[in-house]
């Protein structure tokens, strides 16, 4: 009997569309890819879903000012947005707009199932039209939205509300015993804070004037339309078929403890109260995980449209090429905190790590294969696990590199400290090959010497490839192409195949310089 694959739902956030992306979301994007290839490593069943919040006031507002159709302005920044996927080699499985009609159906359904929680009333209120959010006087920060730094408009209309005080101890409660788990730790302490000072209930919609006709209306009240953040989030399970109860929808959401949020620090109210507030409400499963990132940030600074301090994703890209530009968002800005970006940190990092560090390890070793083995993988009379560049615990071994990619893949989401790893093996296989001088054995023709060096230098490229594939896939592709193992890599890409040995007598092909300095 076949076993069933385990299920991974990996959401990235839906973006704001009302300009084309910068490197800010190309961050979020990359970090999601990372964790679902790791899953598809695994041999788990992943469906990764991103996409694009479309029926924001923001979108109505930057259309207007460019004088141009809501609907025109969408679709041209969409397909901008979904051009990362190329951009950045993402494997995402699903693009959701939330102009689809499996949308609307989907936060219409959910709107109906949320009912009894829901009333009418007149409300005034502060409303910062970037975060599509009510705020109070108490949180604004010299007046002005915390997050966006600008004057919240004052809005008086009648609005639908949602009965969020309702839920406030079974939110602490899940929140608390990790039913929904919040990484990092801090980001669950500031949410049990926010629900410690009690929670109010929230509005959730607007009215058809105010967003000028642009949105989802209100099911039986088309004078309103359903708030951005009620339906925005609702994208999470339409995109699986919740509106029409689909396959999917009863496989990845409602039969699947392992469904996971990757979000921006700015967003976790919405994710990790409102959300499972609708969700207990519709009598939906929650998520499992909600893993929290910092910033991409410009001299400190948040890097923002509404700022004007962006980088381009599709210039770094043609600049330095995908997987630099995937390195040093990984390896540079620490995941669960804000980093910041140069250009000198960039060409520093592209250097040091991978022209001077993977991609002259791989030259030298390649190069010496050649000169010496004619290149061939050498034939060896030892066994390969008993090599220390796998096994040797005085030594940052490959076996010690993949437990940290676990750990950090599958409980911290540190995708700094995972490449760090790596990159301390790299330097390790480096210092192998100072320490043993090949050359010198070369010359002194102790050929069984030279050949077990070589070999377990290959050996460790091969698992290189197979560390770095998640991070850098088109890097780790070409070496497992020199190494005849790319077919392994593409149509079997399981951590367990990185232990089956090269095999000694395989032709190694040429391979240009993976990285030049620059």
């Amino acid at each position: 009997m076949l076993r069933k694959k385990k299920k991974f739902y990996l959401t990235t956030a839906i973006d704001y569309i009302n300009a084309p992306p910068h490197c800010g979301h190309a961050l979020e994007k990359i970090q999601a890819d990372v964790i679902a290839r790791y899953h598809r490593l695994l041999g788990e069943e992943v469906f990764f879903l991103t996409g694009t919040d479309e029926n924001s006031l923001k979108n109505v507002q930057a259309a207007k000012e460019e004088g141009i159709p809501v609907k025109k302005l969408v679709d041209r920044n969409a397909k901008r947005f979904y051009e990362l996927k190329k951009a950045l080699n993402l494997s995402f499985n699903d693009f959701i707009r939330t102009t689809e009609e499996r949308h609307i159906k989907g936060a219409q359904k959910l709107w109906l199932a949320c009912k009894k929680d829901i009333y009418k009333k007149t409300y005034r209120g502060l409303y910062c039209l970037g975060c599509e959010e009510f705020y109070q006087e108490s949180e604004l920060e010299d007046g002005l939205c915390p997050e966006h730094k600008t004057k919240p408009e004052l809005v008086e209309e009648e609005n639908h509300f949602f009965r969020l005080s309702e839920y406030q101890n079974q939110l602490k409660k899940i929140i608390e015993d990790d039913e929904v788990e919040i990484i990092p730790e801090t980001r669950k302490n500031e949410v049990l804070s926010f629900i410690n000072q009690g929670l109010e209930d929230i509005c959730i919609s607007r009215s058809a004037k105010r967003a000028h006709g642009w949105g989802i209306n209100v099911p039986g009240d088309p004078s309103q339309k359903v708030w951005v953040w009620l339906e925005a989030l609702s994208n999470y399970i339409n995109a699986l078929g919740y509106g029409e109860n689909g396959e999917n929808f009863q496989k990845f959401w409602q039969r699947n403890e392992n469904k996971l949020h990757v979000i921006g620090k700015g967003i976790i109210r919405f994710h990790a109260l409102y959300w499972p507030a609708f969700l207990l409400s519709a009598g939906l499963p929650s998520p499992n995980k909600i893993f929290v990132h910092g910033y991409l940030t410009i001299g400190g600074q948040k890097m923002s449209k509404s700022l004007g301090n962006i980088v381009d994703p599709f210039e770094l890209v043609k600049k330095y090429g995908t997987d630099p530009v995937r390195y040093f968002l990984l390896r540079e800005i620490p995941s669960t905190e804000d980093g910041d970006f140069t250009y000198d940190k960039f060409e520093q990092r592209y250097n040091s790590d991978l022209a001077k560090g993977l991609g002259n390890l791989v030259a030298r070793t390649f190069t010496m294969v050649e000169k010496y083995c004619n290149g061939r993988v050498p034939e060896i009379d030892k066994d390969p696990d008993s090599h220390p560049l796998r096994i040797d615990k005085k030594i940052h071994n490959w076996k010690k590199a993949w437990q940290d990619v676990d750990n950090s893949l599958t409980v911290t989401y540190q995708f700094n400290e995972a490449l760090s790893s790596i990159w301390k093996f790299i330097t390790e296989a480096d210092r192998y090959i100072e320490e043993n001088r090949p050359w010198d054995l070369a010359q002194k023709r102790k050929k069984k010497e030279l050949n077990w060096i070589l070999y377990g230098l290959l050996d460790a490229i091969h698992q290189i490839a197979w560390q770095i594939f998640i991070f850098l896939p088109d890097t780790a592709l070409k070496i497992a192409k020199a190494l005849e193992l790319e077919k392994i890599l593409v149509e079997n890409p399981n951590y367990k195949d990185s232990w089956t040995n090269i095999k000694p007598g395989t032709k190694i092909k040429k391979i240009e310089p993976l990285f030049p300095r620059i």
